[in-house]
């Protein structure tokens, strides 16, 4: 009879456990598989206590003196527990703890439980959260077992020293009345204040935020408001909405004094095969409604086959630029394409379209992509250690003011490596380019060819080539070890006239050329093929490497390009547009893992004049590092132009500098960037950033400036003030 007097008052104090320590689950909307664990009331109870007492007249249950009970992974610890058969009360009096399985301790000082333990109220509650979260409150009620509403509630998630227990932490929430919803993951507050050890700076008559427990719950972000040179005064207001278990969005309304209401929405959805994200936004932008959309998916077919889209497109570049959300790129590019990978292979199909950006680059001179279509194979090696690799393409290039190309080409390579008796590595390669064109307009953008208008032509060009390698290495003891190796490129191939090369073939994938160590070997120092490399020719160099016992590396190359016949096909500044072509070098010294240096140069052949230069060092450790570059070219590569041939400012030497340096010490960071334009003497771009963080809190100041005209704009400055409250979120200010 006692024991099962004892059993029914235990089972009591353990629903209690599973009710009110139960982690929250999402939100309705999020996912559905997310709800805390359920008490079985048929698992059996495990209880001790110092001692037990059963009061026949009274009908109450006492158990006295480190009482713990067990029950389905939920435990409840007090000094005791007094349970009332008549009205089915339990009382927890003298450091109850209540612990769930998922960790979420209660604490209180006093607990009277009833109704199975779903209905109860609590005096001096504690509740103990993951990522270190603390909600305190003078008492509480819960109802049902979902919800506790709490009196004079306190949140924090900042350490409390252990002795000094009364002290403030660093930042608290207090509230009049607080409202912890355990079945959706939220926390309400009313007539709320923010604190600074004690000391209020904010108050909020509602403020709402995920429990640490859920990681999607739908519910207002933290608000950000600055100002901006453009739009005015502004207040952003973001709210996260868990649409379903794979699809949420923000949906984030921005007021600004001088351009009145916009809005900007980000949508994500997941599914088995693939994943979409789409951000639009829309607002007024000197008085007229603008908007952008930027969309991105990929959808996996079966194993060896994706098809994806790719979306970008905006209303204007002042829009973007005006509202902060103008990427770093000279146009936007929206694709749809279909990709498939094998054993050694590669193919796509795509269809593309841009918009552009810069001043210099209008739509009407961007390409129309309908479609592109690329197949690669690399296959293993044959009886002979031989291997053949395979390029193929075709597209068809439309532009409504420029050239109209369609082009299919065929790309074959075998090589095969072999090594004689004193180690000399040689390799003979065949190396075959076909291709045929037909194009219209190529007297407009970006050929601008002079005698004609229309060409079809049908280019192969066969090449073979011998390389060679003799890598000699030195052992030196105790100084590390030495490699030295001649490198030699022998190529065989006829002269194509520039007729055919250069006149009637439309350039599409042979831009942005530059000559450096990087191309010195191969068939073609262009990108692409619609320029081809051609003639007897010989790539020369010598590579270096000491390579030191403590680690340390210094390596270099050195190299220089001959043919037997002067090839047109190069720009005059290209430094291959003579018989022996300009030197390029690399230097590379990694002394220790502190300290890192690069230098690249491009010297003239006849003065040995530099022609291009870059150089980069990074030194330092994580706690202190300095980054430092130098650029200098004889032409301005910044310098888009679009005529043939290149105006006068395109022949301006440019030189700039960059300096970068970041430190962390404690919880202090610092970093700084600035690059320089030499010649000018003006800073093109300026970011200094400083920060502090602790256990809970994070402050950061960044200060943004550019010198860059965008759409009739100068250049902009941002600043940045972001504070961060673990577990919360983050508060911003910023101005532009």
């Amino acid at each position: 009879m006692r024991s099962a007097v004892w059993r029914q008052a235990l089972l009591g104090a353990v629903s209690l456990i599973s009710l009110t320590a139960l982690a929250p689950h999402l939100i309705q909307g999020a996912l559905a598989d997310a709800s805390g664990p359920t008490f079985d009331r048929k698992q059996p109870v495990t209880f001790k206590a110092d001692r037990i007492d059963y009061n026949q007249k009274t009908n109450i249950v006492t158990l006295s003196g480190h009482v713990e009970a067990w029950q389905a992974g939920h435990v409840l610890f007090a000094d005791r527990v007094l349970f009332d058969r008549n009205t089915n009360i339990a009382d927890a009096v003298g450091h109850v703890v209540l612990v769930s399985p998922d960790g979420q301790v209660v604490y209180s000082n006093y607990a009277e439980l009833s109704q199975d333990m779903t209905n109860g109220v609590m005096s001096a509650m504690n509740i103990s959260l993951p990522q270190n979260a603390k909600l305190a409150a003078n008492g509480g009620r819960r109802t049902e077992g979902k919800v506790n509403e709490l009196s004079r509630a306190v949140y924090t998630a900042c350490d409390v020293c252990d002795k000094h227990p009364n002290s403030y932490p660093l930042w608290q929430l207090t509230a009049r009345s607080a409202t912890q919803d355990v079945e959706h993951h939220m926390i309400e507050y009313k007539d709320a204040t923010m604190e600074l050890y004690g000391v209020p700076f904010l108050w909020l008559p509602y403020f709402a935020h995920p429990d640490p427990t859920s990681p999607r719950v739908s519910g207002l972000l933290i608000p950000s408001a600055g100002y901006n040179s453009h739009i005015g005064a502004f207040a952003e207001i973001p709210y996260y909405w868990v649409i379903d278990k794979s699809t949420d969005a923000i949906i984030t309304p921005i007021l600004s004094s001088d351009e009145g209401i916009a809005g900007d929405v980000k949508l994500r959805h997941s599914f088995n095969f693939g994943d979409i994200n789409v951000n639009a936004s829309s607002g007024f932008d000197k008085g007229n409604l603008q908007g952008a959309l930027f969309a991105d998916g990929t959808f996996d077919l079966d194993s060896a086959w994706q098809a994806g889209f790719n979306v970008s497109r905006a209303s204007s570049v002042a829009y973007l630029n005006d509202y902060s959300i103008l990427p770093n790129t000279n146009e936007l590019e929206s694709e749809l394409y279909l990709q498939g990978f094998g054993h050694g292979s590669y193919a796509r199909i795509e269809s593309s379209f841009y918009q552009g950006l810069v001043g210099s680059v209008t739509d009407s001179e961007l390409p129309l992509v309908l479609p592109y279509a690329a197949y690669a194979y690399k296959g293993d090696p044959d009886g002979w250690g031989g291997t053949t690799s395979i390029d193929a393409s075709a597209f068809n290039i439309l532009r409504t003011s420029g050239t109209n190309t369609q082009r299919a080409a065929i790309s074959g390579t075998y090589s095969l490596p072999f090594q004689d008796s004193i180690g000399e590595q040689w390799s003979a390669d065949l190396h075959v380019d076909l291709a045929g064109y037909n194009a219209d307009n190529i007297n407009e953008f970006p050929n601008y060819d002079t005698s004609a208008t229309h060409a079809s032509e049908l280019r192969g060009l066969p090449q073979f080539a011998i390389n060679y390698r003799y890598p000699i290495m030195n052992e030196a003891g105790s100084l590390g070890s030495q490699l030295f190796e001649p490198i030699i490129q022998l190529i065989a191939a006829p002269i194509i006239s520039n007729d055919v090369n250069v006149t009637n073939i439309p350039n599409e994938d042979s831009y942005d050329f530059q000559f450096t160590d990087a191309n010195l070997f191969g068939f073609n120092k262009y990108p692409g093929i619609d320029r081809l490399e051609n003639g007897m020719r010989a790539n020369v160099g010598f590579e270096s490497a000491w390579y030191f016992n403590n680690g340390s590396r210094l390596d270099g190359l050195i190299g220089q390009s001959y043919r037997a016949h002067t090839d047109d096909t190069f720009a005059p500044d290209s430094g291959l547009n003579d018989n022996v072509s300009d030197v390029v070098a690399r230097l590379t010294y990694t002394p220790a893992s502190w300290l890192d240096f690069t230098y690249r140069t491009r010297l003239n052949h006849k003065s040995l004049q530099d022609e291009y230069t870059d150089t980069f060092v990074s030194a330092g450790v994580p706690a202190l590092r300095v980054t430092a570059g130098y650029l200098y070219s004889a032409v301005d590569p910044y310098y888009y132009y679009d005529g043939s041939p290149p105006p006068a400012e395109y022949y301006v030497p440019r030189s700039e500098a960059t300096f970068g340096l970041t430190a962390v010490h404690g919880g202090w960071n610092f970093n700084g960037a600035v690059q320089q334009n030499i010649q000018s003497g003006q800073l093109d771009s300026t970011n200094v950033g400083i920060g502090w963080q602790n256990d809970c809190l994070g402050l950061n100041l960044s200060y943004i400036h550019s010198n860059t005209t965008i759409a009739g704009e100068d250049g902009s400055t941002t600043v940045l003030f972001t504070v961060t409250f673990k577990t919360i979120g983050a508060i911003g200010f910023n101005a532009l």
